[in-house]
């Protein structure tokens, strides 16, 4: 087995819109260990973040953060320490286009 430690997602979605934030390859754990939140913008800002089970499509037992706050040009660190199987994704949704969103962690395989 390999564990490589890494930036497993970066992504700046656009406002309201849900995205991808990272899905566990094939054959593959990962163990997700922090997420950090940036505001990039001027005005608060609320987000989500789900992890779906192989893939499947968002549902409400999926939140992990919903609508959770963040301050005009803040930032938030959050230690999840959450493990995902393969085809796991952890998505993301901000309230503006001003968000961003990095996730580290490790995978074995």
């Amino acid at each position: 087995m390999a564990t490589v430690y890494k930036v497993l997602g970066q992504s700046a979605p656009a406002a309201t819109t849900e995205a991808d934030l990272y899905t566990t390859p094939a054959l593959t754990s990962t163990i997700v260990s922090s997420l950090v939140v940036s505001n990039r913008g001027a005005s608060s800002a609320t987000f989500r973040v789900s992890v779906s089970v192989a893939g499947a499509a968002t549902a409400n037992k999926d939140y992990l953060i919903y609508d959770s706050s963040i301050n005009p040009t803040s930032t938030g660190t959050f230690t999840l320490g959450i493990t995902m199987g393969a085809a796991d994704k952890m998505r993301v949704y901000a309230s503006t286009a001003d968000l961003s969103f990095n996730l580290f962690g490790s995978e074995v395989s």
